[in-house]
């Protein structure tokens, strides 16, 4: 099995973790334009626990999200770049805006969060937690954003174009 799962294979998979005694930890998002950023979330993520699952917004989710313009990459790109990182052991892509269907099925041990989302708005804590799990949220990493790239790309090509 590779690190890009089907939500089934994702689940079976869990299964079997939690028989080992593995802590699963989950994060989600659209990382549109993975960087720097990202890495640096991700690699604090890995370590609640030892499993890294993340959910993957659609290509379809990311523009009910964001709008037309986005995402810039494909999801396969993105899925691509995400299960190539150290940190990370498994990406499963989802349609749903929220992850919360995906949350439900994984159950996972910790659910990370960036720190610019109040606790109590992070989707799935209340499903976490009732199953003994934990939620945490993470400092993001200051000027270090999908959209100030798009932004700064934006900005230079008119300055190129003049």
């Amino acid at each position: 099995m590779g690190k890009i799962v089907s939500l089934d294979d994702a689940v079976s998979h869990r299964k079997k973790l939690r028989d080992e005694g593995k802590k699963v930890v989950f994060t989600n998002g659209t990382f549109d334009i993975v960087h720097r950023g990202h890495v640096e979330y991700l690699n604090k993520a890995r370590k609640y626990g030892d499993i890294l699952c993340v959910g993957l917004n659609s290509d379809e989710s990311v523009r009910s999200i964001k709008g037309n313009g986005r995402p810039i990459m494909k999801q396969d790109d993105r899925a691509y770049l995400l299960a190539n990182l150290v940190s990370v052991d498994y990406v499963v892509i989802f349609t749903e805006e929220t992850p919360l269907k995906l949350i439900q099925a994984l159950l996972p041990d910790v659910l990370v969060k960036g720190a610019d989302w109040p606790v109590e708005k992070i989707i799935g804590k209340d499903i976490v937690e009732q199953h003994g799990g934990t939620v945490k949220t993470i400092e993001l990493s200051p000027g270090r954003s999908s959209t100030s790239i798009i932004e700064t790309i934006i900005e230079r090509s008119a300055y190129f174009h003049k």
